[in-house]
Order: structure tokens, then sequence, then C-alpha cells
């Protein structure tokens, strides 16, 4: 009787710390997620097929992400331009008649403090596509305001100026100093990007649609401030300078017009270019990081930011258990990388009880959430469980002869 309780009929059993262990493995996909509720793949919730008892750990061991990211996007703020013309190839001074000449120099010298702006096209560019965007861009912006100034001013030669547009910008890209090079063929400029010019014109951050939804994770960033950061710009206004033709003197450029690519073709006009003081940035993020709500391990930094807080601490502002996972980007767009066997996971003590539900959230360094758009990505998680076992002790004798 003294293995029974006073006030129950059945024998308690011990706890005898007997486990055990187990992996469990369990595969997630994005496109299982209920896209009504969670239209974007890079945030969602999804129900677990079981109740994963005794959780020990969690750990990631295999992955397979789309790379199909936008370096250039609304979303990263970084497709806005803007320039100003400071110096206007005045025909009349050498020696040139030609009415639409003088019209177009009337229309550029008399709007010389205006600061035209333009966005170019979101996506992934390699260098040449860039520096292609630039120039095309440049002209058409400049094309735009005097085809508006011809038609109240010179209605007669609008038809004249349709045919050729503006075309005395060229960008293009220094492969081996891998720098971009701007370059006006008669008149001089000055790319703004001091971000107290900007805020009375609303240029580059500013100068998108209205994102403040999917950039509400966004952290403050000094880095990327916008697309001249990313061309190789620092935060200064960048005027150009008058001087002899430009050449490269390697590759295919020697092949095109001896290595001259900024040829004046107007009469006395004289060249002005630039070349950006950095080489530019087109590669993208470096990784992405996984968010798993209650399984976050990872401690990380913060982007400086100036605020009331860095101003008056030494303190860091960085963050505890931001993250569960620290993804490599091992490819460029339009890609799918595979990797396994992160290092990082989740380690409780004492085991958690119970595991059903994740909410899943994968982002930049920045806080921004990555655009997967209609690409799905899967990934796999141990789940080490720990399940208790009877203690079992057995007593075997055997009959000699037997």
């Amino acid at each position: 009787m003294s293995a029974f309780n006073l006030d129950y009929t059945h024998p308690i059993i011990p706890n005898s710390n007997e486990y055990l262990f187990e992996k469990k493995y369990v595969s997630i996909s994005s496109e299982d997620r209920n896209v009504l509720k969670f239209p974007n793949a890079g945030e969602f919730e999804i129900e677990l097929p079981q109740d994963y008892l005794n959780v020990q750990h969690v750990k990631l061991v295999q992955w397979a992400f789309p790379s199909n990211y936008d370096v250039f996007s609304a979303q990263i703020a970084n497709l806005g331009f803007a320039f100003q013309m400071s110096s206007i190839y005045d025909p009349s001074s050498n020696g040139v008649t030609d009415p639409l000449q003088l019209a177009i120099y009337q229309g550029l010298e008399s709007n010389l403090d205006y600061v035209y702006s333009f966005t170019i096209q979101s996506g992934f560019y390699n260098p040449i596509q860039m520096a292609t965007e630039l120039t095309n861009k440049l002209n058409f912006t400049l094309t735009t305001y005097l085809t508006l100034f011809l038609n109240v001013h010179y209605p007669s030669l609008v038809d004249q100026f349709k045919s050729s547009g503006y075309n005395q910008f060229v960008v293009v890209y220094d492969s081996v100093g891998q720098k971009l090079w701007f370059g006006n063929k008669s008149s001089g400029f000055t790319i703004i990007n001091n971000g107290s010019s900007l805020d009375s014109v609303r240029q580059l951050r500013d100068l998108r649609v209205n994102t403040s939804c999917i950039r509400k994770y966004e952290l403050p960033d000094f880095t990327s401030w916008g697309l001249p950061s990313y061309l190789g710009f620092i935060r200064c206004d960048a005027p150009s300078k008058p001087g002899p033709t430009p050449r490269f003197y390697y590759g295919d450029y020697i092949y095109q017009n001896n290595g001259y690519w900024l040829v004046p073709d107007l009469s006395g006009a004289q060249v002005q270019y630039l070349a950006a003081p950095l080489k530019i940035n087109f590669m993208g993020p470096a990784y992405y990081y996984m968010e798993i709500d209650g399984l976050n391990c990872i401690d990380e930094t913060s982007p400086y930011n100036v605020s009331a807080y860095t101003a008056t601490t030494n303190g860091t502002n960085g963050r505890v258990n931001a993250c569960f996972a620290k993804i490599p980007v091992v490819d460029t767009p339009i890609a799918q990388f595979f990797d396994r066997e992160a290092i990082a996971y989740k380690w409780f003590n004492p085991p958690a009880e119970r595991i059903r539900k994740l909410k899943i959230r994968i982002r930049y360094h920045n806080g921004a959430i990555v655009q997967f758009g209609n690409f799905n990505y899967s990934f796999l998680l141990q789940f080490g469980l720990m399940n208790p076992q009877q203690k079992r002790v057995s007593n075997v004798s055997t009959s000699f002869g037997v």
C-alpha cells in the first residue's frame, strides 16, 4: 500500500528525468501562406502541421531563395536625380545665327536657377545600362522643358526641335576606374547632391511615390541616401568644369572615335564634364535577415543616424535578439540560390512547452521588408525535441539447461 497515494487508487510514477532526444524537420514554403492576408512573401504567418512539444532548439538547416531584388526602387528611395544648368552655350557669341539654337539658348538661360529632376526605372542595372539610362533621361528632361518653352514663345520651331531634341548630355562608364563620367558637349551643369539644396524642391529621397507603407520598418541610413550615393557621389554638389576633350585609352573606346567620348558638335563649343569621385555601387544587398517571433537569437548593430539618443549618449543603438538567421545573398538577379547549415540557432532552457505557429519576416539590414513579388522561397527548420520517457529496468533470469 505504500506505493499508492492516500487520495488516489493508482500508483504515482516518479519523474525519472529520462528523455529521448529527437530531431524533427519541418519544411516551410512561402507559397503555402494565406496570400489574401499576406500578399507579400517577405512577411507572413503560418501554422505548423502539429504541436511541437518540449522544444530544446530550433535551427535553420536549409533554404532556397530567389535572387530577384531591385537595387534601385521606390522602396529604397534611390530613383531620383537632380541637376542644374550652370552656363549655357551662347550661339550668338560663336557666330551662329540658327533660330533654333538661339531659342534653345534663351530657354535655358532664362531658367538657370531651376533644379531639373527625373527618376530612373526601378530594377537592376549593369554599369553600361545605367550610363545609357542617365544619358537619355538627362537629355529627355531638357527636351521636355524646351518643348514647353518653344510652344509658348516659338511655336514655329517646335517641329524642327522635336526631330532631334536636346542631345548634348553624354554619360559613360570607365570600366578600369569603375566610375561614371558625366559630360555635356556645349554647356556647364551641376549635379545636386546636397540635402539642404533638395529640401525645398523635394528631390532625391522625396522624389518617389508614396512609400510610407512599404518603408514603415526602415531605419535611418547615412550610407544609402539616394541615387547619387550609388553612382559614386558624396553629399556635395558636383559642378562640371570645362577642359580639353576627354579621352579613354583602353578597350572598346579606342575603336570608337579613337577614344574620345565627348566631342563638341556646335560651332565654338567647349565641352564640360566631371567624374564621380567614388566607384559605383550596384551590387545590392549582401544578406537577408530572417526574423521569426519567439525564435530570434542574434544581436545586431543598427545603421548610424543622427538623433537625440546618438547625440547625447555613448551607448549603442543596436538591437538585442534582432533576428533568427542571417542569410547571404550569393547571386545577382535573376537567379535562385541554395544553401544549408546556418550556424546560429535558438536554444531553450528549459525546453519550450509548445510551438505551433510561426510569424516570419525577411528583411534587409536597414529593416526594409524584402519584396519577392511573385517569386516564392522555402526553408527547412530543425526542431530538437526532448520527449520524456519512463525509466524501464528489466531483470532477466535464466534456468540452467534452457
